[in-house]
C-alpha cells in the first residue's frame, strides 16, 4: 500500500467535466471524500465543472456510473470519480461487494473508454478509514482527483486529437 499520496501536478490548460458517483453509507468518511476530492480538482484543473451524483451505497455505484456514461454526446463526461466507503465486518459481506464494484467499474471503463476513477473503499475499522478520507497523508480524495485530472489530460491529449 501506498504510504503517500502521489505529486501534485497542473492541468489547468484542459477543460474537464468530472462526475463524482458517491455512496451515501458511511456519510462521515463519504463526505470527507467528496469534498476533498473536489477541492483538489479545483486546484490541479482550475475552471473544471464538477458533477456530484449521490447512491445510497457502495453496491450502487456502478449502476449509477453506467447512467453517467450512456448519457448522450451532448452530456458526456470526460473522467467518472467513484467514491464510498466499506467497512468491514463480521461476516464476509464486506467483501463480496468490494469485489463487485470494483469488477463492474473496471468492466465500465473498459466497456465505455472513459476513465473511472475507482476510490470504493474496503477498509478494516474506521480509525482506516479516518487516515484515508479525513487525515492528510493517504487522504484517497485528494489521489482520485489527481488521477482523475490525469487521465481527462492523457485522453484529451492522446486519443481525443487522434
Amino acid at each position: 500500500m501506498s504510504t503517500n499520496l502521489p505529486p501534485r501536478q497542473n492541468f489547468g490548460s484542459i477543460r474537464s467535466k468530472f462526475t463524482i458517483v458517491a455512496s451515501q453509507y458511511n456519510e462521515e468518511f463519504t463526505q470527507a471524500l467528496i469534498d476533498n476530492c473536489q477541492e483538489e480538482l479545483n486546484i490541479v484543473q482550475p475552471g473544471c465543472t464538477i458533477e456530484l451524483i449521490r447512491v445510497p451505497g457502495a453496491f450502487e455505484v456502478p449502476v449509477a456510473v453506467k447512467a453517467v456514461l450512456n448519457r448522450t454526446s451532448a452530456d458526456t463526461t470526460d473522467v467518472v470519480i467513484a467514491l464510498g466507503v466499506i467497512i468491514k465486518g463480521s461476516t464476509d459481506h464486506a467483501d463480496l461487494i468490494g469485489t463487485s464494484v470494483t469488477n463492474a467499474l473496471m468492466q465500465l471503463g473498459l466497456e465505455f473508454t472513459t476513465p473511472v476513477i475507482h476510490e470504493v473503499l474496503l477498509l478494516e475499522d474506521e480509525k482506516q478509514a479516518f487516515a484515508r478520507c479525513i487525515a492528510s497523508q493517504l487522504n484517497r480524495g485528494r489521489e482520485a482527483a489527481r488521477a482523475a485530472a490525469q487521465m481527462a489530460e492523457l485522453f484529451h491529449t492522446t486519443f481525443k486529437n487522434a
